[in-house]
């Protein structure tokens, strides 16, 4: 059975409604990104940077293929089409007792993928004033 927080979390990637996530994020979550080095820490950052993630799959057939479940995480694997090139990654998420999201870590391959996404991700976070760090 799907964990409620899970759940929730993907309605709001599929619906691209990522102005819900500041309700499921605890206030010091962190976000760990594929290709930036330093976690992002606070709600704040973690929102950035999630719901730039969210704009670049919508419309890309992105999907979860699988998921997996403990008492406090989740190991979601995805795949998507980004400018013609295969994204394969899971999104391993925990979770407080409150139900809301403390850590999002992000892993992507192959490389070409990762090379694929940085560059855009980079300009979505300056549209929304959050650069990478």
């Amino acid at each position: 059975m799907t964990p409620q927080v899970i759940q929730r979390w993907i309605e709001i990637i599929d619906t691209g409604r990522t102005d819900e996530l500041h309700e499921l994020l605890a206030e010091d979550a962190v976000f760990y990104s594929p290709a930036v080095f330093t976690p992002q820490e606070g709600r704040a950052k973690a929102v950035a940077y999630l719901a730039a993630a969210a704009k670049l799959v919508a419309d890309t057939g992105f999907h979860y293929i699988e998921k997996w479940y403990s008492e406090h995480s989740a190991g979601l694997e995805f795949a998507a089409d980004i400018d013609g090139i295969h994204v394969n990654g899971i999104d391993m998420v925990h979770w407080n007792d409150d139900g809301k999201i403390t850590s999002v870590k992000v892993m992507l391959r192959p490389l070409k993928a990762l090379q694929t996404v940085v560059p855009e991700m980079g300009r979505l976070l300056q549209q929304g004033g959050s650069a990478p760090t």
